[in-house]
Formats: C-alpha cells, sequence, structure tokens
C-alpha cells in the first residue's frame, strides 16, 4: 500500500485555479443566465409565431429546462478554454500592475510577491473568461434561434419550429463549447 501524501492549502487552491470545477458563484450565474436566455425564445414563439403559452406550457418548460442545462453545460466548457488563454496574456500586465503597488513593501518575500501575481492574474483570468464566455455563447445562440426560426424551420408547425431551433440551438452550442481552440 501506498502511503498518499496530503497535499497543503496552497497546493489544493492552485489545483483548484486549473480544474474544470467552477466555483458556487460562477455555477449560479451560469445557471441563471442559461435560464434567462433560454426562455427569451417563449417570446418570440408567443408574439410572432402566435403559439398561446398556456396550452404550450409544458412544452416551453420541457424545452428551456433541457435547453437551460445545454447552455449552461457550454459558459462552463468555454470559460475553462478561455480562461487559461487569458491568463496567458494578462501576466505580463498583472505583474506590472501588482509588482507597482508593492515596490515599496521591503517586507514582503519574492515568494509572497509571486503568489499575490499568481493569484491577481487567476483572478483577472477568471472574470474576463466568464464575461466573454457569457457574451458569445448568448451572441451564438439566439442567432441560431432566430437563423432556425425564420429560415431553417420557418414552414414548420410553430411547436416544432420552436422544439427544433431552441434545442437545435442550445445542442450547437453545446457542441462547439467542447472543442479546444
Amino acid at each position: 500500500m501506498t502511503n498518499k501524501a496530503k497535499l497543503t492549502k496552497e497546493e489544493e487552491l492552485l489545483l483548484q485555479d486549473f480544474s474544470r470545477n467552477v466555483s458556487k458563484k460562477s455555477l449560479i450565474i451560469f445557471h441563471f443566465n442559461a435560464l434567462i436566455v433560454s426562455a427569451i425564445p417563449i417570446w418570440l414563439y408567443w408574439r410572432i409565431h402566435m403559439m398561446e403559452p398556456l396550452s404550450s406550457a409544458v412544452i416551453f418548460i420541457v424545452v428551456t429546462a433541457v435547453a437551460t442545462y445545454l447552455v449552461a453545460m457550454a459558459y462552463m466548457n468555454t470559460k475553462f478554454v478561455l480562461k487559461h488563454k487569458v491568463a496567458q496574456k494578462v501576466e505580463e500586465a498583472v505583474s506590472r500592475e501588482v509588482m507597482k503597488k508593492l515596490k515599496d513593501d521591503k517586507n514582503m518575500s519574492k515568494k509572497e510577491k509571486d503568489e499575490r501575481i499568481l493569484w491577481k492574474k487567476n483572478e483577472v483570468a477568471e472574470s474576463e473568461a466568464t464575461t466573454f464566455s457569457l457574451f458569445y455563447n448568448n451572441a451564438l445562440f439566439l442567432m441560431l434561434v432566430v437563423v432556425g426560426s425564420f429560415m431553417v424551420f420557418k414552414s414548420w408547425a410553430p411547436t416544432s419550429n420552436y422544439v427544433c431551433s431552441t434545442l437545435g440551438a442550445a445542442g450547437i452550442i453545446a457542441l462547439f463549447s467542447t472543442s479546444s481552440q
């Protein structure tokens, strides 16, 4: 049997920064935004395609729930890919900013300064990746819903049009988000 050594708190934090797991805050933000974006097509189909909300409520709820899951998954996948790219691009600027703030602090060791730079870089990368992931996936989802609704499935019955265009758009962005580039 091997004796597994416990990780230090710093090592756990560093591993957490590079894992696919998202914080509870990000998870709530992603699911809330995904719910809002997935529900937007309801208005389109209610007002333009004349689907009655009460008689179509079950379809609206089921499709919105599935689309919410797929869009939230797309947010998380896109954020994971983007976070490391953003971190590499902002590394130099963040280092300069943190070093400028800490230049007068003579009591701080180089290791502690490096840890602060790493922490700040991860914080900036996390924020920017989250914001871009939301923007990119929302824009792509809504564009695909409109294109599907008015071009691809325009001759279909409104219910089939809604199901195919909304779930199709959510599925496509979920699929695109799994790419590594």
